[in-house]
């Protein structure tokens, strides 16, 4: 059965021409100038909009008692 319809190569590559992969768009932030992508928090102020969303303060802390509560917990099983 034959296509009766087909597309030439130039009515193809016409319609392939919109469907390459767009950079991400990044800016920066308005408060620590780090570069961030649109519509997220910034990973190193932990704010968006201009409002803090995260407290990185907090999370920081909180990431070092876990890790040293991990080792101190090894030390006591290795003795």
């Amino acid at each position: 059965m034959v296509n009766r319809m087909r597309h030439n190569r130039s009515q193809r590559g016409s319609t392939r021409s919109h469907h390459g992969l767009k950079g991400i768009a990044l800016t920066k932030c308005p408060d620590c100038s780090a570069t961030v992508k649109r519509h997220q928090v910034c990973s190193n102020c932990g704010k968006y909009r201009g409002k803090v969303v995260i407290n990185l303060e907090k999370k920081t802390k909180k990431t070092k008692t876990t890790k040293t509560s991990k080792k101190s917990e090894k030390k006591t099983e290795a003795k």
